[in-house]
């Protein structure tokens, strides 16, 4: 996964009031969870701030991020688990982090990267890319920036499951039978195969 620095600044003050006023100041209110645990059990936050013009380099953008985290000079490197959007502005709102480490398993979302020039795609149809995520587990250092999915063979009417996925070090998380992508019937391809039996037949 690749990996961005971004600097951050605790924040004491909490509730609608004070969010308000720091993103008045162009600050984005954000929590850190890691290992830390209340009396019940519960995780414990730790309040912190990033500037909007900073966030924008990891939340807009097709990469995942492991965030290397300077929150007034302390280290802490974690992955996004929820972000907050606007409604109206799409701006970000708020971002709750996860702390992470080389050897705890984390569950992220990693892009799907189509390779080759699907077989059906040569026949005249046309490529379904149904799901641009597959969920993964694994150690962060393990888990790859892309998941790269072969699909020269892939031929009309056929499709790729996540179940007949794998990948080395990686546990898929999303569910076996969601479809990734799928080679759909085109006019032409129609066209194409109705004229294919009108000759085999002559």
């Amino acid at each position: 996964m690749k990996e961005i620095n971004v600097k951050g600044q605790k924040r004491e003050m909490t509730g609608k009031k004070a969010t308000r006023l720091m993103r008045k100041e162009g600050l984005v209110p954000c929590n850190l969870y890691g290992e830390a645990k209340d009396e019940n059990g519960l995780p414990v936050a730790l309040h912190f701030a990033i500037a909007a013009t900073d966030l924008r380099k990891v939340v807009y953008t097709p990469h995942v991020y492991v965030v290397n985290l300077d929150i007034d000079g302390e280290a802490h490197t974690a992955v996004i688990k929820e972000l907050q959007f606007h409604p109206t502005t799409d701006a970000v709102l708020h971002v709750d982090f996860y702390e992470v480490n080389e050897t705890k398993p984390i569950t992220i979302g990693i892009p799907v990267n189509l390779v080759g020039l699907a077989q059906g795609v040569r026949d005249g149809g046309r490529m379904n890319l149904s799901i641009r995520k597959i969920n993964v587990t694994a150690p962060y250092k393990q888990i790859p920036e892309r998941l790269d999915i072969d699909v020269t063979p892939l031929r009309i009417g056929k499709s790729i499951k996540v179940g007949e996925l794998s990948f080395e070090g990686l546990e898929l998380a999303t569910s076996k039978e969601v479809v990734v992508c799928s080679i759909k019937m085109t006019r032409a391809a129609s066209k194409n195969a109705a004229e294919e039996t009108e000759e085999a037949a002559e």
